[in-house]
């Protein structure tokens, strides 16, 4: 008994070994990511603000007026962690990722890695579409909707002007960049899912009008209070929800089937019984 504890207690060993091993090279990735990140905050924050500069000269204002403040000393400070943080995140993900598939890999057969292994591609791509799609198109067009509520001063008015926070307006474009990138990710899960037959074509026709409710739900929920926003992030939502379909179907379609095994078991004389021989002979 006390042999057999300590063979199954080997193995685990080496997993544990194996794992701080790819633990230790994906925090030394993201600390070198933060690291290098930081050192280039403002220029990063100063591209993240391009976007609002574009929708200030949709609107025609003065781009040399734009201001961001921040209301507390220590404000920009932690903006600047947050920035190196986020830029940290997109830079370290491919190690980060290629880290968990090689902990994963020597547990996977043959097939299942080259099944795997397109996904693991896939991943950033799709989440790089994402935050492209927010980038030049949703926070032009939210801060478009924005800026356009000011008022300049004239009899019986007073100005109202906007004058964004350096934290906040991160934190928004963050939250959308995420909410995007997290989306654009649905094709990949619902394949995974499909594959794993988990889900299946059919289920995902079936609840098609509960995928555009909860799309909606979710684009109020995660974009800020503008109908241009919202339907920005439903939208491709919606069409990626399709494009799941179309490929839980495809791998259903390349999915070996059991039944063309057992008829050509039984053509071969694999599948047949001692009765079944005795009629043939």
């Amino acid at each position: 008994m006390k042999d057999e504890v300590e063979e199954t207690a080997a193995p685990l060993i080496e997993h544990l070994k194996e794992l701080r091993t790819r633990l230790l090279y994906s925090i030394a990735a993201f600390f070198v990511g933060f690291i290098l990140c930081y050192s280039f905050a403002t220029p990063i924050f100063n591209f993240l603000v391009v976007p609002y500069t574009v929708a200030a000269g949709w609107l025609d204002m003065d781009l040399e007026k734009i201001r961001f403040v921040y209301t507390a000393p220590q404000e920009f400070f932690f903006t600047q962690i947050k920035i190196a943080a986020f830029g940290s995140l997109v830079l370290a993900f491919p190690i980060i990722a290629t880290q968990i598939y090689r902990f994963v890999a020597p547990g996977l057969y043959s097939n299942e890695k080259s099944a795997f292994l397109p996904f693991l591609i896939a991943t950033p791509v799709l989440f790089l579409v994402g935050a492209a799609l927010v980038y030049f198109l949703i926070i032009p067009m939210a801060m478009w909707f924005f800026l356009s509520l000011e008022q300049p001063a004239s009899a019986g008015r007073v100005a109202i002007e906007n004058l964004p926070k350096v934290s906040e307006y991160l934190s928004l474009i963050m939250t959308l960049i995420f909410a995007f990138g997290l989306v654009f990710q649905l094709p990949v899960a619902m394949t995974l899912l499909g594959k794993a037959g988990l889900v299946s074509s059919a289920a995902l026709v079936d609840k098609r009008k509960y995928a555009i409710v909860l799309a909606f739900v979710a684009a109020a929920i995660l974009t800020p209070p503008d109908p241009l926003t919202q339907l920005g992030l439903a939208i491709p939502t919606l069409l990626l929800y399709e494009l799941s379909i179309y490929l839980v179907r495809r791998g259903e379609r390349n999915r070996p089937s059991y039944d063309d095994s057992d008829d050509d078991d039984e053509e071969d004389g694999l599948g047949d019984t001692p009765a079944s021989l005795e009629e043939k002979s």
